[in-house]
């Protein structure tokens, strides 16, 4: 009995007991941190886009994504640290629908992605195009009797934009932001920015522009907007 107390029990008692301790620290562990599920909305990421193409339609944006693990992780867990990935290798003109499976889901260790929302999506793709379009400015305010807007100028005159090439076609001109304007009696200039509203449309290059209002004199009180 002696020797095999020595033999099995007695030696390597020392890791033995730090074996013990770290199994037990580590029930101690999952036991505290129970598994939980959180859903949280994440941006879908295109990759891999022809260079001559655009995404044409802005239906998905972002993915509902479930996902399930320890609740330390959990808790701590950020929309930033999970990616919804979409490879658009190879796509041509058109529509074409993608599956957007959990295995496309990059996520943290020790998660697992148990639901995204949607399953499949939709794109359509236009040819990428580029064209300069003028901008009008949006001048609204109160005057004093005698005078009204005259012109308005911008400069630059005009922007560069681009997008699929149905969309950027429409566009007739780019705007800026309300001009309040109110109390003018002669000129004066504002710094202001200039924007399309359609989403999938881009500024090229981005850059203040200096509108210059200049007043007129009538024969009575003018609103303007």
């Amino acid at each position: 009995m002696k020797d095999l107390w020595q033999r099995y029990i007695a030696r390597n008692a020392g890791l033995k007991l730090i074996s013990l301790l770290l199994a037990v620290g580590l029930w101690r562990l999952v036991a505290l941190d129970p598994i939980t599920e959180v859903a949280m909305k994440v941006p879908i990421e295109f990759r891999n886009l022809p260079e001559n193409l655009e995404i044409a339609s802005a239906n998905y944006t972002e993915a509902q994504v479930r996902l399930s693990g320890p609740e330390r992780l959990i808790r701590h867990l950020t929309s930033s640290d999970v990616r919804a990935i979409i490879d658009l290798t190879g796509v041509q003109l058109g529509e074409h629908t993608f599956d957007l499976p959990s295995q496309r889901v990059r996520a943290p260790q020790d998660l697992q992605v148990v639901q995204v929302i949607p399953g499949q999506l939709q794109l359509s793709f236009d040819t990428r195009m580029s064209r300069t379009v003028g901008i009008h400015p949006r001048v609204k305010g109160t005057f004093a009797a005698g005078l009204r807007v005259a012109k308005v100028l911008a400069e630059p005159p005009s922007i560069m934009i681009s997008g699929p090439q149905q969309r950027v076609q429409a566009v007739e001109a780019a705007t800026t932001d309300p001009i309040e304007a109110s109390g003018v009696m002669d000129r004066a200039t504002f710094v202001t920015e200039a924007y399309i509203s359609d989403p999938l449309i881009q500024v090229v290059h981005p850059t203040p522009i200096r509108v210059t209002v200049i007043m007129e004199r009538t024969g009575e009180s003018t609103e303007h907007q």
